[in-house]
């Protein structure tokens, strides 16, 4: 379906959201819903839509007098980071270290089989696709046994959600994700932990230098709109 096949909700919605990822508002511009729809030429109704998609993306949140866009806090993002390494990598060692014969395939199969036909026919960049790779990660996890574990990573993915959308946004970096789940997922049904483990750990730190370094770009570009405003 093309842009202008979408519903106008839908299309309020993706051109909002590029503009708050693009740095296009200032962190202390109210997102009003009267000034939204005529900067985007459509009624109240779909700004009032979009923004609550974003709002439950993370994207925009709620500040003192109304809605506000979201600046990372790159301080926070160390620890998140670090929470993160800590519980999918764990997934990995406790097998390695006897607490389970091998991650459940029934389990992390079929989400192997939709990569490989993501490999197979892959989809063009786009922030949304930061659902599928929460969906590859919190699976993996699950599949190596413990659920306190996978709470743990939604929780955390939740926090850091807005900022992991930067790094779907060119084709390579979108060809990146898939190779990297499908070999990480291969190594781990194959039982080449080791391997498994080496991998997944590349992936998440490559991904996190990626999106801290487009996140900080979006924030200089909304300081300097900030800047410009009279």
């Amino acid at each position: 379906m093309t842009e202008p096949d979408l519903p106008l909700g839908e299309r309020v919605y993706l051109a909002l959201r590029a503009d708050l990822m693009a740095g296009t508002y200032a962190p202390t511009e109210r997102l009003g819903e009267e000034k939204l729809a005529t900067r985007y030429k459509v009624s109240r109704t779909p700004v009032r839509e979009a923004l609550a998609r974003l709002v439950s993306d993370g994207l925009v949140q709620r500040g003192d007098g109304g809605l506000f866009p979201y600046r990372a806090r790159f301080e926070e993002l160390a620890g998140l980071y670090e929470l993160r390494f800590t519980l999918e990598l764990r997934g990995i060692e406790r097998i390695m270290q006897g607490a389970a014969p091998r991650h459940d395939r029934d389990v992390l199969g079929p989400e192997l089989d939709s990569w490989h036909g993501l490999r197979d026919s892959p989809p063009a960049p786009d922030a949304g696709f930061v659902e599928r790779d929460e969906g590859f990660h919190t699976t993996l996890l699950a599949s190596s046994g413990n659920p306190a574990f996978v709470a743990a990573l939604h929780n955390v993915n939740s926090k850091i959600r807005p900022v992991r959308m930067y790094d779907y946004l060119t084709p390579d970096r979108m060809d990146a994700t898939i190779a990297e789940h499908v070999a990480i997922a291969e190594f781990v049904l194959d039982g080449r932990l080791d391997a498994a483990y080496d991998a997944l750990k590349k992936h998440i730190d490559e991904s996190r230098e990626v999106v801290i370094d487009r996140a900080a770009q979006a924030v200089s570009a909304a300081r300097m709109v900030a800047a410009l405003q009279p």
